[in-house]
């Protein structure tokens, strides 16, 4: 026998605190959720009875809608059992949600929520604006799924390119977002997925390759003995050379950096993006720049005094702040670039990049895959491949030097 219960969907939260209520459908051990479309605190929310506390605003007109979902749940799911040999909490759901009446842009919700449950800021902040901008595209803020198809997405497509010139990555990665949002939909909602619009002969999804230029060894050394710099513009040059000496270190991670981050001759930190816990060898160029900031002693034991007047634990504020302070940090690159006669854009993202450049076919892709830090090996080979010249020219070299 089926059952129905009314419950508070703790793992997804919204701005404002409030959590989604869903009827959950249990057959044979196995549970489905259909969401309500109603929100609440979970102050306001009594568990054991499935209902709105008396302490909610609208708690008698909540309970009432709640209820009558209840009880056309209970209605569905004993008239399926009845009328059918072999069923499934699966089944129930879609008897009771009919065809696809999931809103695109409420599954997008449960999206956000789990992106700011890990205090991604900044992808949550980007995430939030392309939707806004597909919103403003459709001129709705409803949509279903089944009208989510090729002919559409080929439209905003379009939009993107064409209109708001953004570019062809960039338009991708509005497409990736979409397309991950419906396989979300189809995964936790049942979307039917034969209308789903990507894949072989719909909607391809394929990253164009990106040019990565690194610096090379002079340009380094260019940085290195830099003079007659401004402080500010020094510094910026100092947190771009530890990010290179440590195998492209993010700017994220080195303005967190803290003295007690270095002991027994290493570096031992948790990187922002992925949390993965990170112990490097500290080489000696490096050391000599770390000497010349960790005699004053900072707020909070930082390295640099970049972070000293934030709130390193609200997560959103530390994501503006550390937006400005690689704004910042760039600006002044781009001035040193200038004045050092480099004429590639120098900025913190290529130190990455130099490292890739100047290691090529030198260390073993293993190695590189430590240094980098990538989970997956064929990351590694991907990024590494724009810097891997030597068998590429030698074949030339085999062909035309006769």
């Amino acid at each position: 026998m089926a059952t129905v219960k009314i419950v508070l969907r703790k793992n997804y939260k919204k701005k404002e605190g409030t959590f989604p209520i869903a009827l959950r459908i249990t057959q044979n051990r196995k549970s489905r959720f259909i969401f309500t479309g109603e929100y609440i605190k979970e102050s306001d929310w009594n568990s054991k009875e499935g209902l709105a506390k008396k302490s909610h605003p609208n708690s008698k007109r909540l309970n009432n809608y709640l209820l009558k979902k209840l009880s056309e749940a209970h209605s569905v799911a004993l008239d399926v059992q009845t009328n059918q040999n072999s069923t499934s909490s699966n089944i129930i759901k879609k008897k009771i949600v009919g065809k696809d009446k999931m809103d695109f842009f409420e599954v997008s919700k449960i999206h956000l929520s789990a992106i700011r449950k890990r205090k991604k800021i900044g992808q949550l902040r980007t995430e939030e604006g392309r939707l806004g901008i597909f919103k403003d595209f459709l001129g709705t803020s409803h949509l279903h799924f089944s009208d989510l198809d090729v002919i559409l997405l080929k439209k905003f497509q379009n939009h993107l390119l064409y209109e708001r010139n953004v570019s062809t990555r960039t338009a991708i990665n509005y497409l990736i977002l979409i397309r991950t949002i419906y396989n979300l939909a189809i995964k936790e909602f049942d979307i039917d997925s034969k209308s789903y619009p990507f894949g072989k002969d719909k909607v391809q999804i394929k990253l164009p390759e990106s040019e990565k230029i690194g610096l090379n060894k002079d340009e380094v050394k260019l940085l290195e003995e830099a003079q007659n710099l401004t402080p500010p513009q020094q510094v910026a040059v100092h947190i771009w050379l530890l990010s290179f000496y440590f195998a492209g270190i993010r700017i994220g991670d080195v303005i967190k950096l803290r003295k007690s981050d270095f002991r027994d001759g290493r570096l031992h930190y948790r990187m922002d993006k992925n949390e993965k816990l990170v112990s490097l060898s500290i080489p000696e160029k490096a050391k000599a720049i770390l000497d010349i900031y960790t005699i004053t002693k900072e707020k909070n034991d930082l390295i640099f005094p970049f972070l000293q007047e934030s709130d390193i634990k609200n997560p959103k504020k530390l994501a503006t702040r550390k937006n400005t302070i690689t704004r910042s940090i760039n600006r002044r690159l781009e001035r040193v670039a200038n004045k050092l006669g480099i004429d590639k854009k120098l900025s913190m993202h290529i130190a990455r990049h130099t490292f890739g450049n100047l290691s090529g076919d030198k260390i073993p892709i293993q190695m590189l895959q430590k240094l980098y830090r990538h989970s997956s090996i064929t990351t590694t080979v991907n990024y590494q491949q724009n810097f891997m010249h030597k068998e590429t020219d030698e074949a030339l070299d085999s062909v035309i030097n006769f």
